[in-house]
């Protein structure tokens, strides 16, 4: 184990956009896997591999993006890592960027899907509440934690890491019918 992370540490150091962008993607992809098998239990010979390619691509193109921008448009706009400041960036977090995020998230993954304007703009009106009160449950605490103990260019991957469950919830979210 010391290896493989040694050797992600090496390329986080040398190309840390491309790597945050693919650990966003690739750990995406691997929610709706954990989504389809443990949430919906699809079985393997009913996967839905194109919606796992879909939303992985989503982490690629939507997730990793704006996450990675996010956090460091966050570290420019408040200064440091002690309490007051991991408080004051999970503030903002939380209230500016994650009522915006989940909604083009949950957007974003039915566009993916082909559902029409029509049917997104419904699957907002039904799900868009229950999953913004559901991240409200989670993530402040992690944040704080997360703009307390973790150097910037570890805040993504390690969001992601935690967020392989909260990122099954969505996954499901999204493309329940």
């Amino acid at each position: 184990m010391a290896m493989p992370w040694r050797v992600y540490q090496m390329m986080m150091s040398k190309h840390p956009w491309k790597i945050q962008i693919l650990t966003a993607g690739t750990l995406v992809g691997c929610s709706d896997v954990v989504s389809q098998q443990l949430i919906e239990r699809r079985g393997f010979a009913n996967h839905d591999t194109k919606r796992t390619i879909r939303m992985a691509a989503v982490g690629l193109i939507y997730v990793g993006p704006v996450l990675g921008v996010w956090y460091k448009v966050l570290d420019r706009i408040i200064v440091g890592r002690d309490k007051t400041a991991a408080f004051k960036k999970m503030l903002l977090d939380q209230f500016a960027l994650a009522p915006c995020f989940l909604a083009c998230f949950l957007a974003v993954a039915s566009a993916f899907g082909g559902h029409s304007s029509e049917e997104i703009w419904l699957k907002l009106k039904k799900d868009y509440k229950d999953t913004l009160i559901s991240n409200y449950y989670i993530w402040p605490a992690v944040q704080v934690l997360n703009f307390y103990f973790v150097p910037l260019v570890y805040r993504l991957p390690l969001i992601q890491v935690v967020a392989l469950m909260w990122n099954t919830y969505l996954s499901w979210m999204a493309n329940k019918i």
